[in-house]
């Protein structure tokens, strides 16, 4: 027997999955067959309640979301997805938006939609970089502070220490520590 289900995603801990639910609920979706996670939507990757989902819907299944941008936030993941849900027989519909992979219509709407969530992103990730660009000339961002103690490094190389037993002693890898002693303009090439 064909089942339907639901699947409910938001970005951070702090956001809630209830209007979510209640709107899968809504439309048909029952609510232990709701599969829903708090992670960003921009990577497929560490999803396991979508991975789960998709592993277990099966021909003639429907999986229905409020908006294909809790699916995926890039088109490629977003394709990879109706693809994979495609190939097993399984339909993909929205409840706020016109989307309903068994038409036509459905389908050409999911893929403009699909542009306009990675072009979103996108526009994101760009404000993200012009405003820390912008607070690093202003000198109000700084970046994260240093976690290995650079002084350390330096004593010890100065002590006739090599980098392998520096990075040991300190407990970092030599690559950071060649990095930290050429940065001192101390590179040394002891090993």
């Amino acid at each position: 027997m064909a089942k339907i289900y639901g699947y409910a995603r938001v970005s951070t801990g702090e956001q809630d999955l209830t209007l979510q639910n209640e709107a899968l609920v809504k439309a048909g979706v029952n609510p232990d067959l709701i599969f829903a996670e708090k992670i960003s939507g921009t990577k497929r990757l560490g999803r396991e309640k979508l991975e789960l989902l998709l592993k277990i819907a099966d021909r003639g299944d429907i999986l229905i979301v409020t908006r294909i941008d809790r699916l995926a936030r890039s088109m490629r993941d977003l394709q990879n997805i109706v693809h994979e849900l495609k190939e097993k027989g399984v339909a993909l519909k929205a409840t706020e938006q016109p989307i309903d992979t068994s038409t036509a219509s459905g389908k050409a709407f999911l893929d403009m939609l699909g542009v306009f969530a990675e072009f979103e992103t996108n526009l994101r990730r760009e404000r993200q970089a012009e405003g820390i660009a912008r607070a690093k000339r202003g000198g109000v961002y700084t970046g994260r502070k240093a976690s290995i103690d650079r002084d350390k490094v330096r004593e010890l190389s100065e002590a006739g220490q090599g980098p392998t037993a520096i990075s040991k002693e300190i407990g970092i890898s030599r690559r950071h520590v060649y990095r930290i002693l050429e940065e001192l303009g101390l590179a040394q090439v002891k090993a």
